[in-house]
């Protein structure tokens, strides 16, 4: 059975009573009943800081957007909206050309801006991207066939072009960029790279210091190329190891078809003797 409404609310009393935490009761002192009382000061000052809290609350927007324009943004936010940093050529030597293309123009334009941004950071001098002339391509293809050989639809598709020129870098720099181009590659782009590389005249001896290299590291496997010549230099050794017994039986030669003798050893146990 449902309890009353009265027994309810007093069973919740209880219940906040019991929850509540005690607050100590604020005790004032006597005072002359002629004068001010001693406490409306301080609820007085009380009312004004909250009056005050409540106008400083509302903003205002035009205060608000002046104080936003003032703020800087940091450095790495405000370098999105502006051009891509540049190092300057010290000696004007081309290293590398990348040639960008895409059929859309806003994913070339993403693309070049971000690998100007990271040659910059590589501290490779980078010029570009140029733009270079548009490759149009054109076709014509009919609808249908026989006699509605008329009925004709063309087609076109035209390819953008970026250029961009590293000057005086370093081969293993450039290498660097260029693989992080590709490892970060926009989808529907295209690269092209020509790296061109500069040695000093001495380029014979620097080949055969190389060479001399090589054949010290793959000396003991050139040596297999065209046959060994440690076997051929030991052939009675050799011609020993394929007339033996466990070297015959391993091949199978004397298996029904081997062509060997039936009985192994069976050619000592006859004495040879060469007659003059």
């Amino acid at each position: 059975m449902a309890a009353s409404s009265c027994s309810r609310s007093l069973a919740g009393a209880t219940k906040r009573l019991k929850l509540s935490t005690l607050t100590p009761a604020v005790s004032y002192p006597a005072h002359d009943p002629g004068q001010q009382a001693p406490w409306t000061s301080h609820i007085a000052s009380a009312n004004a800081n909250q009056r005050r809290h409540q106008s400083n609350s509302t903003i205002d927007l035009a205060s608000a957007e002046a104080e936003l324009q003032r703020i800087r943004l940091p450095r790495a936010v405000q370098a999105t909206y502006l051009d891509p940093l540049r190092h300057r050529p010290t000696h004007g030597i081309l290293t590398c050309e990348l040639q960008l293309r895409s059929y859309s123009i806003r994913n070339l334009e993403a693309f070049a801006d971000f690998a100007m941004r990271a040659a910059y950071y590589l501290k490779l001098a980078a010029s570009g991207p140029s733009p270079m002339p548009k490759i149009t391509e054109r076709w014509t293809v009919p609808r249908s066939n026989f006699v509605h050989k008329k009925s004709q639809e063309n087609f076109e598709r035209i390819t953008s072009r970026r250029q961009i020129d590293i000057k005086d870098g370093h081969p293993e720099t450039v290498a660097a960029w260029l693989g992080f181009l590709k490892k970060h590659q926009y989808y529907g782009i295209g690269m092209k790279a020509n790296v061109f590389e500069y040695s000093g005249l001495e380029v014979g001896k620097e080949l055969d210091a190389e060479a001399e290299k090589i054949a010290e590291k793959l000396s003991e496997k050139l040596e297999l190329v065209g046959g060994n010549k440690n076997l051929i230099r030991n052939q009675s050794e050799v011609q020993q190891m394929v007339e033996s017994e466990p070297f015959k039986a391993a091949y199978g030669a004397y298996s029904a078809m081997g062509g060997a003798q039936s009985a192994p050893h069976a050619t000592q146990r006859m004495q040879r003797q060469v007659v003059e």
